[in-house]
């Protein structure tokens, strides 16, 4: 390529927190390099800063093994348009974000182009399939990793990869309490319970029963005075009752609330930002529970929990994600005084101190750039 153009990089993200981290490396790179030309496989959020989407990912997320079969077809005719535009040259490099499996094809394709890969946000092969980290190191240039645990995880595989930080801390400090409670409409004195069911339809299809019907009995019991729900612009959250569906940036309701039932995955890191005790819940497909609980390698489901090496949060998973079970694990947690409370915030506040300082946007960029030194 003439070391004089400017560079052409795709960005792939298949799910809505990879749009949105994608959207942060976007920017970051059109400040870099201002003539840049950026396509991607996103939604709204890369769109907006500033990616020309060539697909987008609207009805490809899913989580499991039993779920992603429903989207075999979906994904194999998008890699196929994929390889035709990486035999085409059309790109001096590839940003695979996140979403594992898919993106683990994305990567070989692209390098027997032999067109740079950096990947960012690593797939957390740690938890289930450690024996396909050696296949992703084949196939990739550069690896991210945004958890301080994984470059240790690679290292002993014998792979390189390059701790950048947690995106999310590139966001900048929570709102405080008090100006999220104003924004919300939320007395001070008011006992709040968050619900944060998940971003994906099958999340919220799976979770959203048992923690409304957690957060029914303990506002009818009166251990809480409000119930506020994270919700998706398009989401579905059948019989809510008293509790209050938000739609829009979650970010007032992290802050503002006492206490939160929280789906597992980057929300729990969210939460812990925002110092928010809580409990984790997840559920899937049982015959997927069944095949993870075989595969399964590390200890804990929730990334607080392993972030701190610990049990800071209590996981209440499949089965056992009962209202019964919800409604008491995050009762004490609705106490500010309670030691439980305090407890936790203790771990909270360890694993705010691992993450580390902002600027992972930046370290990407500046991975990218040695991966771009032909273009200038």
């Amino acid at each position: 390529m003439d070391a004089r153009s400017a560079p052409r990089i795709f960005i792939s993200a298949g799910e809505p927190s990879g749009d949105l981290h994608g959207a942060g490396v976007v920017r970051a790179l059109r400040a870099h390099y201002p003539d840049v030309t950026i396509e991607a496989l996103g939604g709204s959020h890369m769109e907006q800063a500033g990616a020309t989407l060539r697909y987008r990912m609207e009805g490809l997320a899913a989580f499991g093994l039993v779920e992603v079969v429903t989207k075999i077809r979906a994904h194999y005719r998008l890699l196929k348009a994929l390889q035709k535009d990486f035999k085409a040259g059309r790109y001096d490099l590839i940003i695979l974000v996140d979403y594992p499996g898919f993106h683990v094809r994305v990567a070989e394709a692209a390098h027997a182009t032999e067109t740079k890969v950096l990947y960012y946000i690593a797939p957390q092969l740690w938890a289930w399939r450690p024996g396909r980290a050696r296949r992703l190191a084949a196939a990739v240039d550069r690896l991210a990793v945004v958890l301080p645990f994984e470059q240790e995880f690679f290292g002993g595989l014998g792979l390189r990869s390059e701790y950048v930080g947690h995106p999310l801390v590139d966001r900048g400090p929570p709102p405080t309490r008090d100006r999220a409670r104003a924004q919300l409409g939320i007395a001070a004195t008011s006992r709040v319970l968050g619900l944060f069911p998940g971003s994906r339809v099958q999340e919220i299809r799976r979770l959203w029963e048992p923690f409304r019907d957690a957060a029914l009995q303990l506002l009818g019991e009166g251990s809480c005075d409000r119930v506020l729900v994270a919700g998706l612009p398009n989401g579905v959250y059948p019989n809510p009752g008293p509790i209050e569906v938000l739609r829009g940036d979650p970010a007032p309701l992290f802050a503002a609330a006492d206490a939160a039932l929280a789906k597992s995955g980057t929300t729990t890191l969210e939460a812990a930002l925002a110092d928010t005790p809580m409990v984790v819940a997840y559920k899937v497909h049982p015959v997927t529970w069944a095949m993870f609980q075989r595969v399964r390698t590390v200890q804990w489901v929730s990334l607080v929990n392993l972030v701190a090496g610990r049990e800071v949060v209590p996981e209440i998973l499949q089965d056992q994600a009962t209202p019964v079970e919800l409604a008491n694990a995050v009762r004490p947690l609705l106490r500010p005084a309670d030691p439980g409370t305090l407890a936790q915030r203790e771990g909270l506040a360890l694993v705010r101190e691992r993450l580390g300082d902002a600027g992972a946007t930046t370290r990407v960029v500046a991975l990218a750039s040695e991966l771009l030194k032909p273009c200038g």
